[in-house]
């Protein structure tokens, strides 16, 4: 039997320690991945504690994404070969319904009890070795510089905005709101949304120094609004060059609903909102304003299947400036290091990865 060095969450409240633990055996339509790099999410503290509530079946090996070169196709792979960079798609769908297929975010959470079936074979995350991952989960990279693997799974954070803002039909020459554009994920929106020709990202926030290090980055095209309490719906408004065409709200539990309301109504008659944050609790939008303005709201969570394909497309273009993460590594042995890094550590356009 093949053996390989993993990170695994035994019970919720301690961190995941290395074991040795037997190899994924590969099977038809999946693919078998050597992990290079794999990203640390800010709050994977929260959820090794249990926090978040995730759902996930234990013993896991965690970890949400990564980037990889190929070990071994199925016969279903007609293109991959060994040696191929890889990104590691984490949000897997079942293939038995394809109009509402259960989803599992690999080594982070499920969608209910389907997303739990899918554990079975797809729990363990990319805080290992190898990585076995459904075919069309392993999004082929190009040509990578080994040294450039920890800079490419950047990826795996602009996907979540770039689902949002494919959702929400987003236009070249648009103007876009980031809820929470000073945090992990919502940074990131700015710059996706900008890479997709948005004409302007208008960004509030309470934290001063990190909206001037948006508009310091980014130049006139963001539109920083520091939030009062006092109209911050009119201030987001005056802050567009034109009327606000998509919202885009990536806030995380602690936020509230308020400053998720706040930045909704600024949106445009005919306007798109996208809801894709943590916030827990009950949003109310006006009735009568939803629908006489005809307002589109919609949830989001993930992305779709076609969209790494695109997103690394809009990187290779040099449209998407992955340059501009700054990336601390560690051996994967430091995880518990690493874990505390990527939770105390600046979390706009930084990466804490671990390296297997």
């Amino acid at each position: 039997m093949n053996e390989m060095t993993a990170a695994v969450l035994e019970e919720f409240g301690k961190l995941p320690a290395l074991h040795t633990i037997p190899a994924p055996e590969l099977g038809t339509g999946e693919v078998l991945v050597d992990v290079v790099a794999a990203p640390v999410l800010p709050y994977a503290a929260e959820v090794f504690r249990g926090e978040r509530n995730s759902l996930l079946t234990l013993p896991v090996v965690p970890g949400t994404g990564a980037i990889g070169r190929v070990r071994a196709t199925g016969p279903d792979a007609t293109r991959l070969t060994a040696g191929d960079w890889v990104l590691c798609d984490p949000a897997i769908r079942s293939r038995d319904d394809a109009l509402n297929p259960d989803i599992t975010l690999q080594g982070l959470t499920a969608r209910g009890d389907g997303g739990l079936l899918l554990q079975r074979r797809f729990g363990h995350g990319a805080f290992a070795e190898q990585l076995l991952v459904p075919t069309e989960n392993a999004i082929p990279l190009g040509r990578l510089d080994p040294a450039e693997a920890g800079r490419w799974s950047a990826l795996t954070v602009c996907l979540v905005p770039y689902g949002g803002l494919l959702a929400a039909d987003l236009r070249a020459g648009e103007t876009v709101l980031v809820s929470g554009a000073t945090g992990h994920f919502g940074s990131a929106a700015v710059a996706v949304a900008l890479a997709m020709g948005a004409a302007c990202v208008v960004a509030p926030g309470r934290d001063e120094a990190a909206l001037a290090d948006l508009e310091r980055r980014f130049g006139a095209r963001v539109r920083p609004v520091r939030l009062t309490g006092d109209d911050d719906t009119g201030r987001l408004r005056r802050a567009a060059p034109g009327p606000i065409d998509v919202v885009l709200d990536l806030l995380p539990p602690s936020a509230g609903t308020a400053p998720v309301r706040t930045a909704a109504m600024a949106v445009r008659e005919q306007g798109r909102i996208v809801l894709m944050g943590g916030v827990g609790e009950d949003l109310a939008l006006p009735y009568r304003w939803l629908m006489r303005n005809g307002i589109t709201l919609r949830g989001q969570w993930l992305c779709p299947r076609t969209a790494p394909a695109s997103l690394i497309a809009l990187a290779r273009a040099g449209l998407l400036d992955l340059g501009g993460f700054t990336v601390t590594e560690f051996p994967l042995a430091d995880l518990a290091d690493a874990v505390g890094h990527a939770a105390t550590a600046p979390r706009r356009f930084a990466l804490t990865v671990v390296r297997p």
